[in-house]
C-alpha cells in the first residue's frame, strides 16, 4: 500500500539551532530526514511511522570535515560521495572510504549521509565495523548542549540507540592515530556492490618484532548491533601468525558472533564466514608486514642514523621543506625502522606552527610549474616532477585552468597550492583546487597541511629506497 502525501507534514527550517529548537518542544514528533535513502523506501511501500518530517539536508554545520592535530571531525550529513572523495579520509582512514564506495550507487552515495546511516543503526550497515575500529566519538547536539559520546556504546539493541527525541549527531570524530597499521576490509553480499552485506569486516592491525602488538576487528551482519570482537583480539595480541593462532582466531571469531537467519543468509553461514574473515585478514597481516620487515632497516636509514646532526637534517629536507620538521625527526635518532620514521614525522609535523608549516609549502612549485617560491633541494624538484607528471601531459585546456585557479588560490591564501598529486590526474587535482578554493583560512591551512603529511611520507618511503 502507497503512502499519502496529505498525511505527511514536513519543514525544513534551514539552521542547525532552529531544528533543535523544533525537536525540544516535541520531542519525538518530528522524523529528522537528510538524504532520505531510508525514508523513501519506507515512504514508498506505505511503511513510513513518521508523520512529521524536518529537513536537515545540505546544513553547513553538518557538511565540514575538519581535520586537527589529533583528529579529524567529520559532519554527520556528510554524504559517502564526500567520504571517498576527501583526500583526508581515503589518506588516514581508508576503511571508511571503502565502505563509502561499497554502498549503493552513486545516486545513493550522493544523498546518503554518514549520520543517516548511523542513527538507521542496521546492523548490517558497511560504514559502521569502519567506525568501531577506527574508535570513533560521536558529538550529540540538543538546546541543552552537545554531549560526546563513544561510538562503540552508541548502539543499545537493534535499530536502538543512545540518541534523545530532541538529539541530532553534529560531528564524527576520529583519533588520527593508526599510521603505519595494515588496513582491510571485505564485504560478502549477493554481490559486489548495490547489494546488502550479509558478513563485512573492518581491521586494523599492527606488528612489531614479528608479533601483533595491536589489532582490531568489527563485524557487521552477525549479532542486533554492528560488532567489535574483542575476545578475539585478546587472544591475538602479542602472539606470532602461525598455523595455531589462526585456528584459536577462527574459534574465537565464531564463538563472539550471534548471527540470525534471514532472507539474505543463515546464521551458519554467517558464523563460518566471519571467522574466514578474519582468518583472510590475519593473513594479509603477516604478509605485508613480513615483505616490509624485509625493508625494514635499509642500508639507507642505517647509516643516516650515524650522520651528524646538521648532514641528517640535510639528508631528509628533500622529503619536507621545513627545517623545524627535519630536526625534529633527526632528534628522534636512531630510528628501527620505516614505521617508527614515518610515526616520528607524522608526530613532528603535527607539532609544529603554522609557520613552520608555511616554510614546507613554499618548497613545492605551483601545480602545473616548475619552480618553487624558495630553492629546494634537487631532489625535491626531480620528486615534484614526477609527482606532477600527468599534469605536464595534459591538455591545454586543462593546464589554463590550472593556471587560472593558482593564481585564484594565491590571491585567496597568499601561498602556494600543495596537493599530493602522486597518481592523480590533471582533472583531479583542479577538481581539488577548485573545491579548497571554498574553504576558509583555518580549514583550508589544515587541509594543506594534511596534504603536505601525505607528500613526506611518500617522500620518505622513496628516500629510504635510494
Amino acid at each position: 500500500m502507497r503512502s499519502n502525501p496529505s498525511d505527511y507534514e514536513m519543514v525544513a527550517p534551514g539552521s542547525l539551532q532552529a531544528i533543535v529548537s523544533l525537536l525540544a518542544k516535541e520531542p519525538g514528533a518530528w522524523l529528522p530526514i537528510a538524504g532520505g535513502t531510508d525514508v523513501m523506501v519506507q515512504y514508498a511501500a506505505g511503511k513510513l511511522p513518521a508523520r512529521k518530517l524536518v529537513n536537515i539536508w545540505n546544513l553547513p554545520e553538518l557538511r565540514r570535515i575538519e581535520a586537527a592535530a589529533g583528529e579529524i571531525r567529520i559532519g554527520a550529513g556528510c554524504t559517502y560521495t564526500d567520504l571517498r572523495r576527501h583526500d583526508f579520509v581515503g589518506h588516514e582512514f581508508p576503511l571508511l572510504a571503502t565502505a563509502a564506495r561499497w554502498t549503493g550507487g552513486i545516486a545513493n552515495q550522493n544523498r546518503g549521509t554518514i549520520g543517516g546511516n548511523i542513527v538507521n543503526a542496521s546492523p548490517a550497515a558497511d560504514s559502521l565495523p569502519a567506525l568501531l575500529v577506527y574508535e570513533a566519538d560521536l558529538i550529540l547536539v540538543s538546546v541543552r548542549g552537545e554531549r560526546r559520546v563513544p561510538y562503540v556504546a552508541f548502539h543499545t539493541g537493534y535499530k536502538k540507540t543512545l540518541l534523545a527525541p530532541d538529539e541530532l549527531i553534529r560531528d564524527v570524530c576520529l583519533p588520527r592515530r593508526f599510521t603505519g597499521y595494515v588496513s582491510h576490509a571485505r564485504k560478502v553480499g549477493a554481490r559486489n556492490a548495490q547489494a546488502i552485506s550479509k558478513v563485512c569486516i573492518a581491521a586494523l592491525g599492527l606488528l612489531r618484532n614479528g608479533l601483533v602488538e595491536d589489532v582490531r576487528i568489527a563485524l557487521g551482519s552477525v549479532a542486533p548491533v554492528p560488532l567489535r570482537l574483542r575476545e578475539t583480539e585478546r587472544v591475538l595480541r602479542g602472539r606470532s601468525i602461525d598455523s595455531d593462532l589462526l585456528l584459536s582466531a577462527r574459534k574465537a571469531a565464531t564463538s563472539e558472533v550471534y548471527p540470525i537467519d534471514d532472507i539474505r543468509s543463515t546464521a551458519r553461514y554467517r558464523a563460518a564466514v566471519a571467522g574466514n574473515l578474519v582468518v583472510e585478514f590475519l593473513s594479509r597481516l603477516s604478509s605485508e608486514q613480513m615483505a616490509f620487515s624485509r625493508k625494514e632497516v635499509s642500508d639507507t636509514l642505517a647509516r643516516w642514523n650515524l650522520l651528524s646532526t646538521d648532514d641528517a637534517i640535510s639528508a631528509i629536507l628533500s622529503c619536507c621543506g621545513s627545517r623545524a620538521w627535519a630536526q625534529g625527526v633527526v632528534a628522534r635518532r636512531p630510528i628501527a625502522d620505516i614505521d617508527a620514521l614515518l610515526a616520528a614525522s607524522n608526530e613532528t609535523w603535527r607539532s609544529l606552527k603554522p609557520s613552520d608549516w608555511m616554510e614546507a609549502f613554499q618548497s613545492h612549485p605551483q601545480v602545473g610549474e616548475s619552480r618553487a617560491q624558495q630553492s629546494p633541494p634537487a631532489q625535491s624538484v626531480a620528486w615534484s616532477t614526477q609527482e606532477q607528471r600527468q599534469v605536464a601531459n595534459a591538455d591545454a585546456a586543462v593546464k589554463a585552468a590550472l593556471a587560472d585557479a593558482n593564481r585564484q588560490y594565491e590571491q585567496r591564501f597568499n601561498r602556494t597550492f600543495v596537493v599530493c598529486a602522486s597518481g592523480k590526474s590533471a582533472q583531479e587535482i583542479l577538481g581539488i583546487l577548485l573545491r579548497r578554493l571554498n574553504n576558509d583560512a583555518e580549514t583550508e591551512l589544515h587541509e594543506a597541511a594534511e596534504q603536505q603529511g601525505q607528500i613526506t611520507e611518500i617522500r620518505l618511503k622513496k628516500w629510504l629506497q635510494r
